[in-house]
C-alpha cells in the first residue's frame, strides 16, 4: 500500500485517528491499537498538559504514535496560532492540525483565517495540516502557502454522513500535489473505503470510531477499509458500462452462434 509522507514525516498507515469522545482512556487506548495508526490527534485546548495529574497523554505512547496537536475550538487566526505555539512549547510536536472554525453550528472552517494562520505558522517552522472545506481553489492556495497537506471535509464534523461531494474531492486531487487527507464526516467503514477509492492519500476520523457501539471493532473495521480502498484505487477499477457484459466467454459454448 505504500507509505504517506507529510512534510518530513513518513506514515505507514494511511489512517489518522483522534483521541476524543471515548468512554474511558482505556477504551481509547484499545481502539487506537486496533486501528494500526501511526499518527493520532490531540486537541490542545481540551487536554490536560499538567503531567502531575492523569492526562490523555498518559495513555498515548509517543514512542509508538506520532502526536498531531490540533487547534480544535479556535475561532480566530490568533487563537489558532497561539494554540499551536503552546503545543510546541509543551513538547508535543511541531506538527499542527490547523482548525480555524467560522461557524459554531456547522463547524465549517473560516478559510480566510485558516489561510492566514497557515502562512504564519509555516514561517515559524510548523508542519501545517489544515482542515478546510472541499473547495479546490482554497486547497491550492493552502498548498501555495506551504501546507504539508490539505484536509478537506467529507461532510460536517461528527455528522457521520460520509462523502457528500465526491466530485470536489476529485477536483482537489487534480489541483494539488501535496497529500489530500479526507477529514470529518466519515461514519462507517464504507465511507473510508470510498474516500480511498477516489484517490485520497489518507483519512482522518474520530467520532466514527469513538461513537460506535463497539469502538474497538469499528477501529479494526476502519483499518481494513482504508487498506482495501487504497488497494482498489491502486488496482484501478473496471470501466462502468450501461449494459450487461457476461463474465464468461461465449466462444466455444454448445449452441453458440459462430
Amino acid at each position: 500500500m505504500g507509505a504517506i509522507k507529510i512534510g518530513p514525516y513518513e506514515l505507514k498507515s494511511r489512517l489518522i485517528v483522534g483521541t476524543g469522545k471515548y468512554a474511558s482512556f482505556e477504551q481509547m487506548a484499545r481502539a487506537l491499537e486496533a486501528t494500526g495508526a501511526d499518527m493520532v490527534t490531540v486537541a490542545v485546548r481540551r487536554v490536560n498538559l499538567d503531567r502531575n495529574s492523569e492526562s490523555l497523554l498518559d495513555h498515548v505512547d509517543p514512542k509508538k504514535y506520532l502526536l498531531l496537536p490540533n487547534t480544535a475550538g479556535c475561532y480566530t487566526k490568533d487563537e489558532a496560532v497561539r494554540t499551536a505555539r503552546l503545543a510546541r512549547e509543551a513538547g508535543l510536536s511541531n506538527l499542527v492540525k490547523l482548525e480555524v472554525i467560522g461557524d459554531p453550528v456547522t463547524l465549517f472552517p473560516d478559510v480566510i483565517g485558516l489561510l492566514e494562520a497557515t502562512e504564519q505558522l509555516v514561517k515559524e517552522g510548523f508542519v501545517v495540516m489544515p482542515y478546510t472545506n472541499d473547495d479546490p481553489i482554497m486547497a491550492k492556495r493552502l498548498e501555495d502557502a506551504g501546507a504539508a497537506c490539505v484536509m478537506p471535509l467529507a461532510s460536517p464534523i461528527g455528522s457521520g454522513q460520509g462523502i457528500l461531494n465526491r466530485m470536489n474531492v476529485r477536483f482537489i486531487l487534480d489541483k494539488v500535489k501535496v497529500p489530500v487527507i479526507v477529514d470529518a464526516g466519515v461514519g462507517t467503514a464504507s465511507d473510508a473505503a470510498i474516500a480511498m477509492e477516489l484517490g485520497a492519500d489518507g483519512v482522518l476520523m474520530n467520532t466514527a470510531i469513538a461513537a460506535a457501539k463497539d469502538p474497538v471493532k469499528m477501529a479494526e473495521a476502519m483499518k481494513h477499509a482504508v487498506a482495501a480502498g487504497r488497494l482498489a484505487y491502486e488496482a484501478g477499477r473496471m470501466d462502468k458500462k450501461l449494459h450487461a457484459n457476461a463474465s464468461s466467454p461465449v466462444a466455444g459454448l454448445v449452441g453458440a452462434i459462430e
